[in-house]
């Protein structure tokens, strides 16, 4: 465990001294591009059912969750035009790495869901929530393309709750049996090369 903290706060510290530049741009980018703050922070449930507030970039219009569900498709109309592209390439989730450093998240570990998803599959949650939720994960590399397979379902919500998030759960419980250091640093390679590619 103390090695996994280190590791996530040298990686995590070093990359937000790199990216300050890039952070800048994107900033401006939002700005510009809508009205609203430069960051997004949603409520998530964390370890032992702690709730918390994640920090994203800011992809869609400030009043999107009082327009529609909290799930979005890659055509949702909610979204703005620097937001589309902060999503394609992921870069919306960069900001992240300031709940890693506070010590909400991990960099690898199950995506942290919102608490009313986490109330439909509450027997779940309390084996994956014994772990700190992270930032990529199998899941996360599996479903990179979640967005466009909600965008083909009449009922996004549903068919997340139902298929999706479901898989994601055996997704986060393939990562218990498995977590290491070796397992980490291999999701963290990948998930990179996933984002060039």
């Amino acid at each position: 465990m103390i090695a996994k903290r280190l590791l996530d706060l040298c990686i995590s510290g070093i990359a937000l001294i790199l990216l300050i530049p890039f952070f800048v741009i994107i900033s401006i980018l939002i700005k510009l591009d809508s009205p609203g703050p430069i960051f997004f922070r949603q409520v998530r449930v964390g370890t032992g059912f702690k709730q918390f507030r994640i920090f994203k970039f800011r992809t869609m219009l400030t009043d999107a969750e009082r327009r529609g569900t909290q799930v979005s498709t890659s055509d949702d109309p909610r979204i703005t035009r620097a937001g589309w592209f902060l999503r394609k390439y992921k870069i919306d989730e960069l900001p992240q790495l300031i709940n890693v450093i506070i010590g909400d998240m991990s960099l690898v570990g199950p995506r942290p869901e919102v608490p009313r998803y986490v109330k439909v599959f509450r027997k779940d949650y309390e084996e994956i929530l014994t772990v700190k939720p992270g930032i990529t994960d199998f899941a996360s590399l599996e479903f990179k393309d979640e967005n466009e397979l909600l965008k083909a379902s009449e009922n996004p919500e549903q068919k997340y709750l139902s298929e999706i998030l479901p898989a994601k759960i055996d997704y986060y419980r393939k990562y218990l049996k498995e977590q290491s250091m070796y397992t980490d640093v291999k999701l963290i390679l990948k998930t990179i090369w996933a984002i060039i590619r």
